[in-house]
C-alpha cells in the first residue's frame, strides 16, 4: 500500500460526505438518501485500505462458496491468505495460475469445445453471484473483468475482496420477489415490493403513478428476444422509477444493481446468447420451493402440528377469558389512527390564518370608520396606527402563504 494514501482518502470521504449532506437540502437530495451511499462508499474505501479485512472478506466468501446445491463448488476458487505473512499494509495470498476471464484461450479444453465452455462459465458465474447475493447476503461488489480470472486446471477464480456488498435477510427477500417481478414483467408486483423496500419513505408515495410508470417501463420489454433484453439495464431503470416516485431504495441496492451490471456484461462477452432472467429462473424457482418446504420437510412438518395443538387446547381458556371480559364490561380497546397529528396541525394552521385574515378586516374596518367620523388630529393618529398594524399582519400572512407553497 502507497504510503500516506489514507490520509488522502480521508480527505476525499469528507469531502464527499460534505457534498452529499448539501446536496441532501436540495430537491434534488430528496429522492435519493446520498448521505447513505457516501457513507457505504466511505465505509468500503477504507474496508480496502485495511487489508486484513480484505482477507477476511476473502475467507469467508471462500467458506460460503465452498458448498452449493446450484454448482459445483471445485469449480471455484478464492485465493486463500497466508495469515502469518498478511498486515494492514501488507497482503499475502496464495498465487492463482491462470488469465484475466475474457483474454483466457478456452481452445484446447480437451473433449469440450470453445463455445460450450463459454456457456458452460457463463452459467457458472451467474449461479456463483446469484447464491452470494439471494443466499448468503455477503458478495464481491466489485465483479469486473479483471478480478475474474480463468485457471490452467479449468476453475473460474474470483480476486480481490476489498469490496464487498451485505444484505439484510429482509432485504434479500424483497429483492428476491423484485427479481421475479421483473422476469415476469409484474408492473402491480413490483410496484409493492419497491414501497415494501422503501420503508418508511414510501408514506408519501401517490402508488397509483407508481404502478403505472412500472408498467410503461416494463411494456418496452415485452417484444424483445432473449438476446436483446439486458437484465441490469432493467433493473436500474426499476430502481430509477423509484426515485423519480420519491422513494428511497436502501443503499445497498447500488452496489448489487453494480456487480449484476458487471456480472451480466462479463456473461454476453462469453456468450453472446446470454439471458439473465432466464439463467435465474430455475434457481428462483428452487429458491422459492425450499422456503416453502423447508430444508427439513418432515421436522417442520412435525413442527407445525405440536403448534396447532398447543393452539387447540389454549383457544378454549382464552376464549373463557374474552367473554367475561366482555360480559364485565372490563374490555378496553385501543385505537391508534395514523397522521392525525399531522391532520391537527393542518387544521391549527388554517385556523390561524382564517383568524388573522378575520382580524386584518376588522382592523382596516374599524380603521375606516375611525377615520370617516372622527374630527380630533389624535384620534386620526389612531386610525393610522389600526391601517398600519393591518398592513402589517396583512403582509406577514401573504408572505407565509406564498412560503408554505400552498397558493393554490
Amino acid at each position: 500500500q502507497r504510503p500516506g494514501l489514507e490520509k488522502i482518502i480521508e480527505q476525499d470521504i469528507t469531502l464527499l460526505t460534505g457534498l452529499a449532506e448539501l446536496v441532501s437540502i436540495a430537491e434534488f437530495g430528496e429522492s435519493y438518501d446520498l448521505v447513505a451511499l457516501a457513507e457505504e462508499f466511505g465505509t468500503a474505501l477504507r474496508g480496502e485500505l485495511n487489508f486484513t479485512e480484505e482477507g477476511a472478506n476473502g475467507d469467508k466468501l471462500r467458506r460460503n462458496l465452498a458448498k452449493s446445491r446450484w454448482f459445483d463448488p471445485t469449480k471455484v476458487a478464492i485465493p486463500e491468505i497466508f495469515w502469518n505473512l498478511t498486515t494492514e499494509k501488507l497482503l499475502v495470498m496464495e498465487w492463482v495460475d491462470g488469465d484475466p476471464i475474457l483474454l483466457a484461450k478456452y481452445d484446447g479444453m480437451p473433449g469440450i469445445e470453445s463455445m460450450a465452455q463459454k456457456k458452460a462459465i457463463a452459467n457458472l458465474l451467474t449461479r456463483v453471484f446469484f447464491q452470494q447475493i439471494c443466499l448468503d447476503g455477503f458478495f464481491h461488489a466489485d465483479p469486473h473483468p479483471g478480478n475474474l480470472f480463468y485457471l490452467r486446471d479449468g476453475r473460474v477464480a474470483l480476486i480481490d475482496c476489498g469490496m464487498v456488498g451485505r444484505m439484510d435477510p429482509r432485504t434479500q427477500q424483497l429483492l428476491i420477489e423484485m427479481m421475479l417481478a421483473m422476469v415476469n414483467l409484474d408492473a402491480q408486483r413490483c410496484s409493492q415490493l419497491a414501497i415494501d423496500m422503501a420503508g418508511s419513505t414510501s408514506k408519501t408515495v401517490n402508488v397509483s403513478n407508481l404502478e403505472s410508470d412500472y408498467d410503461r417501463l416494463l411494456r418496452r420489454y415485452y417484444n424483445l428476444s432473449l438476446s436483446e433484453l439486458s437484465f441490469s439495464q432493467m433493473f436500474y431503470e426499476v430502481l430509477e422509477v423509484s426515485r423519480e416516485n420519491r422513494l428511497r431504495m436502501p443503499a445497498n441496492m447500488g452496489l448489487c444493481a453494480k456487480a449484476i451490471a458487471n456480472l451480466e456484461g462479463i456473461a454476453r462477452n462469453l456468450d453472446p446468447e446470454y439471458n439473465f432472467a432466464e439463467q435465474i429462473k430455475p434457481l428462483m424457482t428452487d429458491l422459492f420451493g425450499r422456503q416453502l418446504i423447508g430444508e427439513a420437510p418432515l421436522q417442520g412438518l412435525l413442527r407445525t402440528a405440536l403448534d396447532i395443538k398447543n393452539l387447540s387446547l389454549q383457544s378454549p381458556r382464552q376464549l373463557e377469558v374474552l367473554l367475561d371480559r366482555v360480559t364485565s364490561e372490563s374490555l378496553i380497546w385501543n385505537v391508534a389512527m395514523k397522521d392525525v397529528e399531522a391532520l391537527r396541525r393542518t387544521l391549527d394552521s388554517a385556523a390561524n390564518r382564517l383568524s388573522f385574515s378575520i382580524l386584518v378586516g376588522s382592523l382596516i374596518m374599524g380603521a375606516a370608520v375611525v377615520s370617516s367620523q372622527a374630527q380630533l388630529s389624535n384620534v386620526y393618529y389612531l386610525s393610522d396606527i389600526l391601517f398600519a398594524a393591518a398592513s402589517l399582519i396583512g403582509l406577514w400572512l401573504v408572505i407565509s402563504i406564498l412560503r408554505s407553497g400552498r397558493l393554490r
